[in-house]
């Protein structure tokens, strides 16, 4: 069931990057030369009319479209065309204009994210949008909120002096920084009262024993979905999922300063791990985990690390910049040390997922 399911989040997800690099490059008229879900030895594959092999590799962890004019699937120019003449690039992605191969570039994290926004509309709009006001209608036994002064009926207007309007925003604030001292302006009677409040570190383990760590104040609202329509159920899964790249920002510069453990970084043990869990759990939670990790792959290919769509983006502002694109060698190097970088990212994240095993007492 974990493999099944593990497939069945990371599959759709990739084919519909590549796709989104595909479908925009032949806008363009650039020809694909090979299409591939999955690295590794072609398993199963055919050749279309306008010459794309379609395949799909051995190692399922990712894919690629590898452009006419690319000398392999992280699209490297290959260096043969470095001095050919237009007329040799028609058809390339060498070829296209720069604003074009930013497009193709960008095409695949942005299918991602409306992936996941797609997904956040559909939900939206069949059990409504949650909604809750910053208002306190209860707490948790042993509430630090409680302890430090706030009562049940206090409206809570901003912490730290950033405004609250709704309390999703109270747990932004709270959930990724467990021992910080916040500033809790609240609104009582009319008045409105500073109430300094530490936030402890709650741990937790879910029904599939995951260890959780969070910051908890121990506060409540009181929750209800809005019924809303098709316009305002997009809006608010665009406004969802720039919330959780906020999350994945905040709790990974965390990480970057050493505020939490790099153990908390995860690999694709972990996602099949949890791919299964959700699937367990129901398809709603399990298209939802789908839609996080969309996010998440929308999230990593934009970084700007060359051999990643972010990488190439870096290299096309440098060639808008110098009105000219880098020589051979530097974008040779560049890849070079990109890749050096993902491949040893990716082993340090599948050493991290194998020692949070339980056979390793974690």
């Amino acid at each position: 069931m974990t493999i099944g399911a593990f497939l069945l989040v990371l599959g759709p997800l990739v084919l519909m990057h590549e796709l989104g690099h595909y479908l925009v490059g032949r806008w363009f008229g650039v020809k694909a030369d090979v299409f591939s879900i999955g690295f590794g030895r072609e398993v199963a594959g055919w050749t279309d009319r306008r010459g794309t092999r379609w395949k799909l590799g051995m190692l399922p962890l990712g894919g690629y479209v590898q452009f006419a004019g690319d000398a392999n699937g992280a699209s490297v120019p290959d260096p043969a065309l470095a001095d050919a003449p237009p007329e040799a690039l028609k058809g390339t992605f060498q070829g296209a204009a720069l604003w074009q191969r930013s497009l193709i570039v960008l095409a695949g994290p942005l299918t991602n994210l409306l992936a996941a926004v797609a997904v956040f509309a559909v939900f939206n709009m069949s059990y409504g949008v949650p909604t809750s006001a910053a208002v306190v209608d209860g707490f948790a036994p042993n509430s630090a909120a409680q302890a430090a002064g706030i009562l049940k009926g206090d409206r809570i207007v901003a912490i730290d002096g950033e405004k609250v309007d709704a309390f999703e925003d109270v747990v932004s604030h709270v959930v990724l920084y467990p021992g910080k001292r916040i500033a809790i302006e609240v609104e009582r009677a009319g008045r409105q009262l500073t109430v300094p409040v530490t936030i402890p570190a709650v741990v937790s383990t879910d029904r599939f024993g995951n260890r959780i760590e969070r910051g908890q104040i121990g506060i409540s609202s009181r929750l209800s979905f809005t019924p809303v329509g098709p316009v305002t159920a997009v809006a608010k899964g665009f406004d969802q999922s720039v919330g959780v790249v906020r999350f994945m920002v905040a709790g990974l510069q965390q990480i970057v300063v050493g505020e939490r453990s790099v153990r908390e970084l995860g690999g694709p043990i972990k996602i099949a791990k949890y791919s299964g869990e959700s699937l367990a759990m129901g398809w709603p939670a399990f298209v939802s985990f789908a839609a996080l990790i969309s996010i998440n792959l929308a999230f990593i290919n934009l970084l700007p690390i060359p051999g990643l769509d972010g990488g190439h983006l870096a290299l096309y502002a440098a060639e808008a910049i110098r009105r000219r694109p880098l020589d051979a060698r530097s974008q040779e190097w560049a890849f070079r040390t990109g890749l050096a970088l993902v491949l040893g990212l990716m082993l340090f994240v599948t050493l991290n997922d194998i020692a949070s095993l339980p056979i390793f007492g974690r």
